[in-house]
């Protein structure tokens, strides 16, 4: 374990897309959506644990989860939990956490993963990200996680590499947007397309000077909070000019723009779990191909469905087929799998 190796962990999306179970006051990476007893941030620090200390862990979150940070990341230190004052995408949360660790570990070398997301092969995703620690500190290199693609997905965005080199860090050709169906049967048929995991690997230096060349507005912002960084004034100063940061992802700020991106890609069991497919994907089926999360689930007659009711009592389904069912806190929701990009919609307040 390097003592130079640090790790962001990015908390503060909602996850409607998985509503009534996510909720913008208790989203999805808090809660124990497998029914494996861990939230998803917990299990993401778990995958990290090997290549990290504690005390080496950072969280960005929004402020209104700080507290859900503390209860379930007892460990990790408060000073390592950063509450952004309100959202504004990737690129001003990574810069913020980059900046803060680099005043006081200039030598860092730096993970940041999304929080919601799991990895079912993990020693194998251990050994990459080893592997791409190592080459970020050798020179300015970013390195970004690809994922080997098991099906056409229109969900995710796409890493175009130089090659197909699974293991292997080789370098990027450039990012691709959610791609169409038959362009993303010609990216899998390619061989060297990868879906993008949002997992980024680079030096403390390496980021700063990054988003000096490509995003100098960000940079200019974190420079003027620098000097309150662990300090008393940090959170009035964040207040304060944070929300002067352009509101950008770090794919269109820095990666869609540097020549110094890599990947390292494998086939890592990977999912975000954006979606109650997804979550159907990794939960155990019975014989049906139903995948249950609760107690006392009674299904008859049921085929190829989701159902998510960890907190009733007992329930009993009959006839559906290709069907989520989900509650939370009074809130249900009976939905066809083929329709689930429109939950957001359905949920929505009206």
């Amino acid at each position: 374990m390097d003592n130079n190796t640090h790790v962001v962990i990015m908390a503060g999306g909602i996850g409607s897309r998985l509503w009534p179970a996510s909720t913008p006051e208790t989203p999805k990476q808090f809660i124990d959506v497998l029914g494996v007893g861990k939230s998803l941030i917990q299990l993401t620090v778990d995958r990290f644990r090997p290549l990290c200390r504690m005390s080496n862990f950072w969280v960005v979150t929004s402020d209104r989860y700080v507290g859900m940070v503390k209860d379930q990341l007892p460990e990790i230190p408060d000073d390592n939990i950063l509450a952004e004052p309100e959202p504004r995408n990737t690129a001003p949360c990574i810069a913020y956490s980059c900046w803060k660790i680099a005043s006081k570990h200039p030598d860092a070398n730096i993970v940041v993963t999304p929080a919601d997301a799991i990895v079912l092969n993990k020693d194998e995703f251990a050994k990459i990200i080893s592997s791409a620690l190592a080459f970020s500190a050798a020179g300015p290199a970013i390195v970004t996680v690809g994922i080997v693609p098991s099906r056409p997905e229109t969900g995710y965005g796409y890493i175009c590499a130089e090659k197909t080199c699974y293991g292997e860090i080789t370098k990027v050709i450039e990012f691709k947007e959610k791609p169409d169906l038959e362009t993303a049967k010609k990216y899998v048929s390619a061989g060297n397309y990868f879906w993008n995991a949002g997992i980024f690997v680079w030096s403390a230096d390496t980021i700063i000077s990054q988003f000096r060349r490509f995003a100098p507005g960000i940079a200019g912002i974190m420079d003027r909070l620098a000097p309150s960084l662990h300090t008393e004034n940090e959170a009035q100063a964040l207040k304060e000019l944070f929300p002067l940061c352009e509101k950008i992802s770090i794919d269109y700020a820095i990666m869609e723009k540097s020549p110094d991106i890599y990947v390292v890609a494998a086939d890592l069991g990977w999912s975000d779990l954006g979606s109650w497919g997804s979550v159907k994907s990794h939960i155990e089926a019975d014989n049906d191909g139903n995948a249950v999360v609760g107690s006392d689930i009674r299904l008859f007659h049921c085929k190829n469905s989701i159902v998510h009711l960890p907190s009733v009592k007992m329930a009993v389904i009959e006839g559906l087929e290709g069907y989520i069912v989900a509650e939370k806190n009074g809130a249900l929701i009976v939905c066809r799998l083929s329709d689930e990009q429109h939950i957001k919609e359905y949920s929505a307040d009206k």
